[in-house]
């Protein structure tokens, strides 16, 4: 078997030489999985076992053991199958599998191994028994709203330190490309998992952008990324303040109006804003029970990440801190807000909103 990998430059391995590379590396402790081992796991990739489906194939979940004959352990893994296999597929499957083997954190989605030959690629995660953000926003999951207030808070600060970490932790910096709901995962306690490295672009030190082909997703993408390929850090910065309002709203980032028209999160929530009406922009199936102080808090920190010039936007870092300080640290009780008058709360506002937050009317109008 040929394996191609590396995301600046292709070169070419036997596959016994790969094995013995790896098993022996404390920098890629993946393990090597036979196909023979996840078809076994998986059922054959039987329909019922499907958990996802997208573009580049779809996931399936599985069962395999580890251990000797004296304690077996069952796990549960993810596998990801690449629908079709080419040169732009094979090179989306390399990005991915290096860029997890480098990264560590609790808050992306951990690595357990690939499969490459013939013509099957196969990435292997840990199972999230919750499955993605997108299913408790808008899909099969939707209904029961398992996200209350405090998960949603909890997601928010775990996926911004998730990114934070691959901008300013990871060597060499590593920007995602393609940061959205269905890409963040959620584990037994409803931990954040930023996952789906494919198109995702190493930066070495010292260079600040660069121009690409377009990858992501529509209503995620910032406006110099979407219109001129122009890539940066403030890409994925963007990206997550439309997460951060859809998951405070339960919103889609596009919706069609009547006639066609399109309308992004920001331009939605912006009119809300203006009034001061935030608890019109949280969630509906909360039913009033979130804290409106952490509520405005994330909407205005949403809508320094969107804005239109990237050179206003502010770091993962900045965002980490932001929301740690603005939500992390409160201790109010969730509450009842639906018939709160604002005149009650003008005087609540924190140091953390007054310092970075206080917005003209101009500056709104500016982010729609």
């Amino acid at each position: 078997m040929v394996w191609k990998f590396s995301c600046f430059c292709c070169f070419s391995v036997e596959k016994q030489e790969m094995i013995n590379t790896y098993k022996h590396s404390k920098d890629y402790p993946w393990e090597l999985y036979s196909l023979k081992e996840l078809l076994h796991a998986t059922n054959d990739f039987h329909n019922d076992n499907k958990i996802g489906e997208g573009g580049f194939g779809s996931v399936y979940w599985g069962r395999t053991s580890k251990g000797d004959e004296a304690m077996i352990m069952s796990i549960f893994i993810a596998v990801k199958r690449l629908k079709t296999l080419n040169a732009k597929a094979e090179m989306e499957f390399a990005v991915e599998v290096e860029i997890l083997g480098r990264v560590r954190h609790r808050n992306l989605l951990g690595l357990r191994g690939f499969y490459a030959g013939g013509d099957e690629r196969l990435i292997v995660y840990d199972y999230m028994p919750n499955h993605s953000l997108i299913t408790h926003l808008h899909g099969r999951l939707a209904p029961d709203c398992l996200l209350d207030w405090h998960r949603r808070v909890s997601i928010a600060i775990g996926s911004a330190e998730g990114i934070a970490y691959l901008h300013h932790e990871a060597n060499p910096h590593i920007i995602h490309r393609d940061i959205k709901a269905s890409n963040v995962l959620l584990d037994t306690d409803f931990e954040a998992k930023v996952a789906d490295f494919g198109f995702a672009k190493l930066i070495p030190d010292g260079v600040t952008h660069m121009t690409t082909r377009v990858k992501g997703t529509l209503g995620y993408l910032a406006p110099e990324y979407a219109m001129w390929g122009k890539v940066s850090d403030s890409c994925d910065v963007y990206s997550f303040g439309v997460l951060l309002l859809e998951l405070i709203s339960a919103k889609k980032p596009l919706e069609k109006l009547p006639g066609g028209v399109k309308r992004d999160i920001v331009q939605w929530v912006t009119p809300y804003v203006q009034k001061g009406a935030f608890e019109h922009i949280a969630d509906p199936r909360l039913k009033g029970k979130f804290n409106r102080d952490q509520l405005k808090s994330m909407v205005l920190i949403a809508l320094r990440c969107t804005d239109s010039n990237q050179e206003n936007r502010p770091t993962m870092t900045d965002v980490v801190d932001w929301l740690k300080g603005g939500l992390g640290r409160r201790t109010k009780d969730v509450k009842d807000v639906a018939g709160e008058d604002d005149e009650d709360n003008e005087h609540n506002d924190t140091d953390f909103e007054e310092r970075y937050f206080k917005m003209e009317q101009s500056n709104i109008r500016r982010v729609a």
